[in-house]
């Protein structure tokens, strides 16, 4: 069931840019207003990086909990 869980955990941060249809103001958003003021595409890879680098830790934390939590311990 974890391992269910942890692509939802990555997935439902990967949607936060959906937020935008709502209205609700996201990271993405903000870079891209940032980046067409400065003319430059800095703040859009910031952005992206701080999105991988956030999915990574939850990938890395997940795996973590799953071998932890691991049944079938060799």
């Amino acid at each position: 069931m974890l391992p269910a869980v942890t692509n939802e955990m990555i997935t439902l941060v990967k949607d936060t840019s959906l937020a935008f249809v709502l209205t609700v103001t996201e990271m993405f958003t903000i870079a891209k207003q940032i980046a067409a003021a400065q003319a430059s595409v800095m703040p859009l890879m910031a952005a992206g990086v701080f999105y991988y680098i956030f999915n990574l830790v939850v990938a890395v934390v997940m795996e973590h909990v799953e071998k932890k939590l691991n049944y079938y311990r060799g």
